[in-house]
């Protein structure tokens, strides 16, 4: 007896597993949205799991810094982990910074091509340091924090995302309305009756 397939399992919670991988600014709203967007595949019936990228550095990944090469190890791992949740059969949403195209393709190769959806939370840099929940844009500029991301450190946008929302321009349930149409327009929850 083998174990069941991705398939299988896809069957069973009649959803495409398949990975969100929200990116953009510190401040940009990537956490806030993958939050709201599961609960709303939730109550839709879905079967999904979070990996904040917040949350994944005090656990999972406590042993790195922030140096490139950190980083990009930190985005490693928290691919394979998503990859290891969609052999499940599970929708796994994922807020991280994931500042450098190298490193976000480097996951999307993790994945088959219908399984990795970028989703860019496009922010403008001065409307993430007024947002800044958690003072760190001010530690920057403050020369507290070194290498941070949009002041001294660089973030490369998606060139082609499969999802491009305007923060700065949309309110979070118009963004998760985007979110979930693209899923229903694409088959991922094309399973369910």
């Amino acid at each position: 007896m083998t174990p069941p397939t991705q398939n299988e399992r896809s069957q069973q919670k009649q959803q495409r597993p398949c990975v969100l991988w929200f990116t953009g600014l510190s401040g940009a709203g990537k956490s806030t949205l993958a939050t709201l967007t599961e609960r709303a595949l939730f109550t839709y019936g879905c079967h999904t799991f979070s990996l904040d990228g917040d949350k994944v550095r005090t656990t999972l990944c406590k042993d790195l810094g922030f140096s490139i090469a950190d980083r990009q190890e930190n985005i490693r791992r928290i691919g394979a982990a998503a990859k290891l949740c969609t052999e499940a059969g599970l929708m796994v949403l994922t807020a991280t910074i994931s500042p450098l195209r190298e490193m976000r393709d480097g996951v999307r190769h993790m994945f088959a091509p219908e399984e990795f959806i970028e989703v860019f939370v496009d922010a403008p840099l001065d409307v993430c340091e007024t947002r800044d929940p958690k003072g760190l844009y001010r530690r920057a500029r403050a020369g507290e924090i070194a290498d941070f991301t949009g002041i001294d450190s660089a973030y490369e946008p998606p060139l082609n995302p499969e999802i491009h929302l305007h923060t700065d321009q949309m309110p979070p349930e118009d963004c998760v309305a985007v979110i979930t149409r693209y899923l229903c327009d694409q088959g991922y929850l094309g399973l369910r009756e």
